[in-house]
C-alpha cells in the first residue's frame, strides 16, 4: 500500500480551480470594448473598441511635409485608425486630402475604390468617404472604409481595415466622430 498525500491532491484541485477561473475571465473579456478616444492637439475624437497606440511621423501631404499624429488599435481582426495633421494654410487642404486618399489606396494596392456613405457623425466636417478593397501587407484580401475631413488648416482621417467589415463594427466608430475648433 502506498501512502496517500492528501495535501498534494488538494493543491492540484486548487490549481485547477484557479486555471479554470482564469480561462473564464479571458472568455468574458469583450473583444469590442468601446471607449472615447481624443487625439491631443487635433480636435478630433471618436469611439474606439480597444486602447489605441499613438505615433507621429512626417509625411508629404502638401507643399511642405507635415507631422501626422495617429492613434490605432486592432481587435477582432479589425484595425481602427484616427489621424490628423496641421497644414501651413487652409488653401492646401484640397490637395492634401486628395493626396492622402490616393496614398491610402496605393498602400492597400486597391483594386476597387468607390464613394461610401458612412453613418452620420456629430459635428464632423466630412469632405469625402471612400470604400476600398485591396491587399494587406502580406498579400491577403482587405477592405477599408475611410472618412477624410478638414477644419481650417487641419486635415483628418478616420479609417477601419479588415478582411470583413460588419456594419455593427463600423457604426459606433464613424457615427461618434467629432471635430472641434
Amino acid at each position: 500500500m502506498f501512502p496517500v498525500n492528501r495535501g498534494a491532491g488538494r493543491r492540484v484541485g486548487i490549481g485547477a480551480f484557479w486555471f479554470a477561473m482564469s480561462l473564464l475571465l479571458v472568455a468574458c473579456s469583450p473583444t469590442f470594448n468601446w471607449r472615447e478616444v481624443r487625439l491631443d492637439g487635433g480636435g478630433i475624437q471618436t469611439l474606439m473598441p480597444c486602447k489605441p497606440d499613438t505615433a507621429e511621423r512626417t509625411v508629404p501631404l502638401g507643399p511642405v511635409p507635415v507631422v501626422l499624429h495617429m492613434a490605432s488599435c486592432e481587435t477582432g481582426d479589425i484595425t481602427y485608425a484616427l489621424a490628423w495633421a496641421a497644414l501651413a494654410s487652409p488653401a492646401d487642404v484640397p490637395a492634401a486630402l486628395q493626396a492622402w486618399a490616393a496614398a491610402s489606396g496605393q498602400s492597400l494596392r486597391a483594386t476597387q475604390d468607390s464613394v461610401w456613405e458612412p453613418p452620420p457623425a456629430g459635428g464632423a466636417a466630412r469632405v469625402m468617404a471612400r470604400a476600398l478593397q485591396g491587399q494587406d501587407h502580406v498579400g491577403g484580401p482587405v477592405e477599408a472604409r475611410a472618412v477624410y475631413m478638414a477644419q481650417g488648416a487641419r486635415v483628418f482621417q478616420a479609417a477601419v481595415y479588415g478582411r470583413v467589415l460588419p456594419a455593427e463594427h463600423l457604426e459606433p466608430f464613424f457615427s461618434s466622430l467629432q471635430v472641434t475648433p
